[in-house]
């Protein structure tokens, strides 16, 4: 769908709509500007109209901290996957961007904080800000420094956004009541595979687990998905990572010798699942199978919450402002920490507040959506603060699909279809 130009709206619309300013001529601009389409936001509840503001009306500004935990880790297979300084940072600065183009007709800014180091140096950053005044924190940490965060904040007016970890214990028996998450967990991204590999008629999987605890919860996703949607994983195999010729001259072909002899004698299957959420060897495997088939998982044909080749409901615009404030293209990180800021900036439009509690409030009552370029709005699931969204099934350089896939039903939103429904879940901080 083309991009609909606020400036072009504006100046078709009678005097009388212009002068509404916060009427639902604007309201659909904006709802085209930030991934909803015209058609989509005349269907859709009808915002609050803004109230006219006098010429000295004060500005009233919602201040949100970034916090990034220190992290060591393996470095990429490939040096065209090197990590960015900013990686998530820069989708808040660009969700802040897009708050301000909204809150400026309400006399509303935002301000983004950053602080990172270890998670001693963000508990002192973010209860110095709390202090001045940031209330809505976006944590990009491991699952037991998110644990000590949290409860280190508790009690005090603080909602917290998980970004950076997919653990579903973070959302079920270890969740917590000033959590939200806003990244997808591992049942939510081996579900949405699995509903495509089903949907394409490819249930029986060969499993190719790598030796990390993060391996390990990945693959107890993937067993869980194939049960829950009728696939079988006809076999497992461990694979043992020797990451020390990686880098060496000709260690590419001690690695071509192994996996084709590693995979010598399997079981028949439809596709190669390969599970390494550290990304340390899976990249190794498409092309260098003994029997040709798709490799799926973590390599190959993989699932995100976002892919800097997403061109629909808006994606092109999207990406290209993205890339415009940062010279690169968005990654899936980008995109989790960008919803989460732009979850509050939509709580603060269709409020017309700015205090912590009405917000708060608001994004976790059953009113609250938000639009994020992937054709249908957004929300919070009320039994553990996780964000319902369809995800991206896409290879490295082309989107494919996206889940929920067409056939597979629910209740109430197909998009509860990816990961824990309300009947399973664990989480008792959450009233339900």
């Amino acid at each position: 769908m083309p991009f609909l130009s606020i400036g072009r709206v504006a100046r078709s619309a009678s005097t009388k709509y212009r002068a509404l300013a916060g009427g639902t001529l604007l309201a659909a601009a904006f709802s085209a500007l930030l991934g909803v389409g015209y058609a989509a936001a005349q269907n859709a509840p009808q915002p609050i109209p803004i109230p006219a503001q006098s010429a000295d009306a004060k500005e009233t500004t919602v201040q949100i901290l970034y916090v990034k935990e220190d992290r060591e880790r393996e470095p990429p297979l490939s040096l065209i996957d090197q990590p960015n300084a900013d990686d998530g940072i820069a989708g808040a600065k660009l969700a802040i961007a897009d708050n301000n183009t909204t809150g400026r007709f309400l006399n509303q800014s935002f301000k983004l904080d950053i602080v990172e180091g270890n998670l001693d140096d963000l508990i002192k950053g973010a209860q110095e800000k709390v202090a001045a005044g940031d209330a809505f924190i976006v944590a990009d940490m491991e699952p037991e420094s998110l644990l000590k965060f949290s409860d280190a904040m508790a009690g005090k007016p603080v909602q917290i956004f998980n970004v950076g970890n997919p653990d579903d214990r973070l959302r079920e028996e270890d969740c917590r009541a000033n959590v939200m998450h806003t990244a997808p967990t591992r049942s939510m991204l081996a579900d949405a595979l699995a509903q495509y590999l089903v949907w394409k008629r490819w249930p029986n999987w060969l499993m190719v687990v790598g030796p990390s605890p993060k391996d390990q919860l990945l693959a107890d996703a993937y067993r869980r998905a194939a049960k829950k949607f009728g696939a079988k994983i006809v076999e497992e195999r461990q694979f043992k990572v020797d990451t020390g010729n990686r880098r060496a001259d000709g260690g590419f072909e001690q690695i071509q010798q192994q996996i084709p002899q590693f995979m010598q004698g399997a079981k028949d299957h439809d596709v190669v699942l390969v599970v390494d959420e550290d990304q340390v060897f899976g990249d190794y495997f498409p092309y260098r199978t003994w029997v040709p088939r798709p490799v799926v998982g973590s390599s190959g044909l993989i699932p995100a919450s976002w892919h800097a080749s997403l061109e629909l409901w808006g994606g092109t615009q999207f990406q290209n402002r993205f890339k415009r404030l940062t010279g690169r293209t968005m990654r899936a990180l980008d995109y989790d920490a960008w919803i989460a800021v732009r979850a509050v900036g939509e709580a603060a439009s269709r409020t017309h507040a700015v205090d912590f509690k009405t917000l708060h409030d608001y994004m976790h009552s059953a009113k609250f959506d938000v639009a994020g370029f992937k054709g249908v709005a957004l929300s919070f699931r009320a039994w553990n603060g996780q964000l319902r969204e369809p995800l991206i099934v896409t290879n490295p350089k082309m989107f494919v699909s996206v889940s929920p896939q067409q056939g597979f039903l629910h209740q109430f939103s197909v998009l509860d279809t990816l990961g824990v429904d309300k009947p399973e879940t664990k989480c008792k901080a959450y009233t339900q």
